[in-house]
């Protein structure tokens, strides 16, 4: 009955599943419906103006192909019409002259004869009519402003709608993810030089698969790629997985989104666990401040809810109710947080396998810091490394400037200057957890050890502040630091 029950639950998931993947397209679906319409009506208005600009364009053309006929015709009928006038006053004055010389040939005084052929004479030599030119000024022929378009009426007729870019193909063997980065590659299944930029688009998502239509995440926005591959840096990996997608553009429009893929990031994320700071820490999300004053406020309140109904006796007093300091608390939550001078909050995540990375920046005014780790077991008076439960690099600001590593209540003094992030790299099957400048990623130090149960992440502060950062991966530096063997180097020695 149990195994026919634990199917059926099983199916109800799958179907749950299903229906969801379902709703989510029917979403996509009802989008894209909407999306055509609008998209259709936006796409038809620009084909509109496109028009009308290029009919513009052809009516200005016009214009000024007509304007220039006009102005040529205007200036060909001035000349030609002045030539005419010219020619008409010398003929005039030809035939007059021609009148004079056949009435002079009839005259029968030989005086009259000499004076009249005398004045014929001079009169042919200023005639007009020798002094012309008798070839036009300007040709009739109009041929040079005649026009052919058909090889611009082929254009037209070939024009159609813009070539829409190819869709581009993520290749994700050659993609990468390391060192809080990502470096994604795609390639154009057509050769297209037309291409001017890349769009890549990223989110976040704990699911794992095809993207989500649906998604809490929004998509951040890289434009202006100029080659099939681009490197986001400095990324916190915050969540599992995250989703890509990218297209190509030309001058004028953008192809469509490559199908989307989702890249692992594997990175340690945790939070701070407020409910095991001592009451002197104030805890905000990743960051941390001592406050001297908040022990005593959280007494006041404590005495106060406390004292309702009661009387002080020696029974309910804070010193009976204090637990003993051998007591192993199992757990953290109400009374038992970190108390006295054990300065101390948690993470919030268990580390019980693997390798993990993250770093802490304290305030250098503080008077005395620790980072490490410490097994869930810690009790609440016990301060880190001095305990077989906890391993930690102090920094003492208070009297005398000390850099230690500590673990057992044993304490080895650190020849390295003090930097102000560290780096801590947890290496759970190999028993290592090192120490780095978190900027140069110089190794500080390193405990070797054969962790028995599952570790948390441990911080202390007094008189001061600190910040974590989680989500990232552990840097290839170290990595390589560690495969080198740097860890069982001479000026690390384990206090194990």
């Amino acid at each position: 009955m149990e195994d026919q029950r634990e199917a059926l639950r099983k199916i109800i998931t799958t179907l749950a599943v299903k229906n969801e993947e379902i709703q989510s397209f029917i979403y996509s679906l009802k989008q894209m419906l909407l999306n055509v319409e609008a998209n259709s009506t936006k796409v038809q208005e620009d084909l509109e103006e496109e028009f009308q600009s290029l009919l513009s364009v052809l009516e200005e053309l016009k214009e000024g192909m007509l304007m220039k006929i006009k102005q040529d015709r205007a200036s060909r009928t001035y000349e030609l019409q002045n030539q005419l006038s010219a020619c008409t006053r010398a003929l005039e004055s030809s035939e007059e002259l021609l009148e004079m010389a056949n009435h002079t040939l009839q005259a029968a005084d030989s005086e009259d004869f000499l004076q009249a052929a005398k004045q014929i004479k001079d009169g042919v030599t200023m005639a007009p009519a020798f002094r012309l030119s008798l070839k036009a000024k300007v040709s009739d022929n109009m041929s040079h402003l005649m026009v052919d378009f058909a090889q611009e009426r082929q254009m037209l007729q070939a024009l159609t709608f813009l070539p829409v870019p190819s869709t581009p193909v993520i290749d994700l063997a050659e993609s990468l993810v390391a060192d809080n980065c990502v470096t994604l590659v795609w390639r154009m299944p057509d050769e297209d030089s037309k291409i001017d930029h890349y769009v890549l688009e990223y989110r976040r998502t704990n699911f794992e698969g095809p993207p989500r239509l649906k998604e809490d995440q929004p998509w951040m926005v890289v434009e202006g790629i100029r080659h099939t591959e681009y490197t986001l840096t400095g990324l916190k990996f915050d969540m599992k997985y995250m989703n890509f997608r990218v297209k190509a553009c030309n001058k004028a429009v953008a192809g469509e989104f490559s199908e989307s893929v989702t890249l692992e990031t594997p990175a340690f994320m945790f939070r701070l666990d407020a409910s095991t700071s001592h009451q002197n820490l104030r805890v905000d999300d990743l960051a941390v401040e001592w406050d001297a004053m908040g022990g005593k406020v959280q007494d006041i309140k404590a005495r106060e809810k406390d004292g309702k109904g009661r009387t002080a006796s020696p029974v309910n007093s804070p010193a009976r109710g204090t637990p003993s300091p051998k007591r192993i608390p199992s757990g953290r939550g109400g009374r038992d947080r970190f108390t006295a001078e054990s300065y101390t909050v948690l993470g919030d995540t268990l580390i019980d396998g693997g390798d993990h990375y993250w770093e802490v920046r304290y305030e250098p005014d503080s008077k005395a810091f620790g980072v490490g780790v410490a097994y869930r077991s810690l009790g609440r008076f016990e301060q880190l490394g001095k305990t077989a439960a906890s391993w930690c690099l102090h920094v003492n600001n208070w009297l005398q400037v000390s850099f230690t590593a500590k673990h057992a209540n044993k304490v080895k003094v650190l020849d390295a200057p003090v930097p102000d992030c560290l780096g801590v790299h947890c290496d759970f099957h190999q028993g290592l957890l090192s120490f780095y400048n978190a900027r140069t990623k110089q190794l500080l130090h390193t405990f070797k050890a054969k962790f028995t149960q599952p570790l948390l992440p441990a911080f202390t502060v007094w008189c001061g502040s600190f910040h974590v950062t989680t989500g990232l991966q552990v840097p290839s530096s170290v990595r390589c630091l560690q495969k080198r063997g740097s860890a069982t180097s001479s000026s690390n020695t384990s206090l194990s």
